[in-house]
């Protein structure tokens, strides 16, 4: 395995857990709500940084070769499953680990 696949991997789990790391929404507005950002704009941001880095990984592939066809059931799914697992760590950091005085 390359360099490069290390990269992508690594980077790949750092995106995956972003969204519960960052309290600004999409990256960028500022978060009005007390309390902290709602579920459903982290789960957005993970959909969206998903297909990011879906686009990395065919941008990669490109480089090397010709794209190999992709399927729904056959890849996109299988891989979303992944990234939902590496984002596991960020979900119960921030979700499930108690803060002293809580």
């Amino acid at each position: 395995m390359s360099a490069a696949l290390f990269a992508f991997l690594g980077l790949a789990a750092l995106a995956a857990n972003l969204p519960f790391m960052a309290e600004r929404i999409l990256f960028l507005l500022p978060n009005r709500r007390e309390g902290g950002k709602a579920f459903g704009w982290r789960l957005l941001e993970l959909v969206l940084l998903y297909l990011l880095m879906v686009g990395v990984g065919l941008w990669l592939e490109s480089r090397m070769g010709p794209l190999h066809p992709k399927k729904l059931l056959n890849f996109y799914v299988p891989t979303f499953a992944l990234f939902l697992i590496a984002a596991f760590p960020g979900f119960v950091i921030k979700y499930f680990w108690r803060k002293p005085g809580m």
